[in-house]
């Protein structure tokens, strides 16, 4: 046995003082075949300093060779030594049988800065010198996958299976299709592909997704029971949590999915949008103490989501607690862009606290957005009439009834005004 071999083995064993010694017996005594298999096996299991000195003793032996230099310049990537590994590279050139190597690496060390405009022109030059070479199709496609071009990443991951791959460096590429097809909207697809996926590279991602993709086809069981499962297994992936909620939702399991949701946010407490859906979910259950409590935080988490901030509005108009709803509308109205229902729901509450000027402002300003809006109109010509405004009313309550013909109310109203 090699000191490179027994080096390994007790890395294995985790004997680690006497693995040491046998690695500077092996970088003394090992052949260089040998210590580069060493180096390769280092990398592998994550010893970068070890396999870094076994590299430079090798380079120091062979000067001009390059696949050293671009393994070197691998590891001090993973070091977050761009520069030293950009030096190394620039060694490396045109005509060098490591140079596709060395493109390679280049697009990783670029994609760590988030540089993608290079990194795409590094591993296009790699495609053109080597079209048919499986660790740049895998690598195009996985940049793509990355920067969420879909299509693109299809295209490459279907060449590696054109070629016979069906895994290439531990990624399971029907996974990665059946990811693209999802990410793109495609969920017929996308499915049939995760549903093919190995059960050594069953990841909670790989899960999810397609519970997720169940979801988005109204698979609402078999979403049931993919989001239940990958909890059960992996309770802190946290994205679960408001997917499963939301499938037993679809379902009026609402009692059910409350406690998802609760548990969800056990594992996520800072997730504006959980707390949200928990307030969603209590509102079929009847408890509105509940609801303020989920809506509040969703709120204070995110106090410039207008999403939450109108599902909270709403909320307080239907508890007719119109002082809060005004505080915590108000401000909003020094913003560059007010969004109409935030116009509109301030208009009611100022209404009905007879605010009245307040209230013809801010309906007036929500009135554009939703002039063929029934229940807006109707809100209006209430307006209308509680302050008298008979001139603005008559068109409107018109209008309201070209919507709205069979509103036999409404037309004894108009019939009543027009007989005056």
């Amino acid at each position: 046995m090699t000191y490179s071999e027994q080096m390994l083995d007790q890395l294995q064993n985790g004997q680690l003082e006497a693995a040491r010694s046998s690695f500077r017996q092996a970088l003394a005594n090992d052949d260089d075949e040998m210590l580069f298999s060493l180096g390769e096996e280092l990398y592998g299991l994550g010893f970068l300093q070890q396999a870094r000195r076994v590299y430079l003793t090798l380079l120091d032996r062979y000067p001009d060779e390059d696949e050293l230099r671009t393994n070197l310049a691998a590891i001090a990537i993973d070091e977050g030594h761009n520069d030293e590994a950009l030096s190394y590279l620039a060694q490396v050139q045109p005509n060098s049988p490591a140079y596709l190597e060395s493109l390679l690496v280049a697009a990783d060390l670029y994609q760590t800065e988030e540089e993608f405009e290079v990194t795409e022109q590094k591993l296009q030059e790699a495609y053109q010198l080597a079209p048919d070479e499986p660790a740049v199709e895998f690598a195009l496609g996985e940049f793509y996958f990355l920067i969420g071009h879909y299509d693109e990443a299809l295209r490459y991951y279907f060449a590696l299976i054109k070629h016979g791959y069906t895994d290439f460096a531990k990624v399971d590429i029907a996974g990665r299709l059946g990811m693209c097809y999802a990410q793109s909207g495609q969920f017929k697809q996308a499915l049939g592909y995760l549903q093919q996926v190995k059960p050594e590279y069953q990841t909670s991602d790989i899960r999810f997704q397609t519970g997720l993709t169940e979801l988005s086809l109204g698979q609402l069981t078999a979403a049931e029971k993919e989001l239940t499962a990958l909890i059960k297994e992996d309770p802190q992936y946290a994205s679960a949590y408001p997917a499963l909620a939301t499938a037993l939702t679809k379902q009026h399991k609402y009692q059910q999915a409350l406690t998802v949701a609760q548990e969800g946010l056990g594992v996520d407490q800072y997730n504006e949008q959980l707390y949200a859906q928990a307030a969603a979910i209590v509102s079929h259950l009847g408890n509105a103490k509940l609801m303020k409590k989920y809506l509040t935080k969703a709120h204070e988490l995110a106090p410039d989501n207008l999403t939450i901030t109108l599902q909270y509005s709403n909320f307080l108009l239907h508890q007719h607690d119109d002082k809060a709803n005004i505080a915590l509308l108000a401000p909003l109205l020094d913003e560059d862009e007010v969004d109409p229902q935030v116009y509109w729901n301030l208009a009611r509450s100022y209404q009905r606290t007879e605010e009245f000027a307040q209230a013809g402002k801010c309906y007036q300003a929500a009135a554009p957005a939703y002039a063929d809006n029934p229940t807006f109109l109707r809100e209006l010509v209430g307006y209308y009439q509680e302050t008298g405004q008979r001139d603005q009313l008559l068109p409107t309550l018109r209008h309201y009834l070209e919507l709205e013909p069979t509103d036999a109310e409404m037309q004894d109203l108009l019939a009543e005004y027009e007989e005056y």
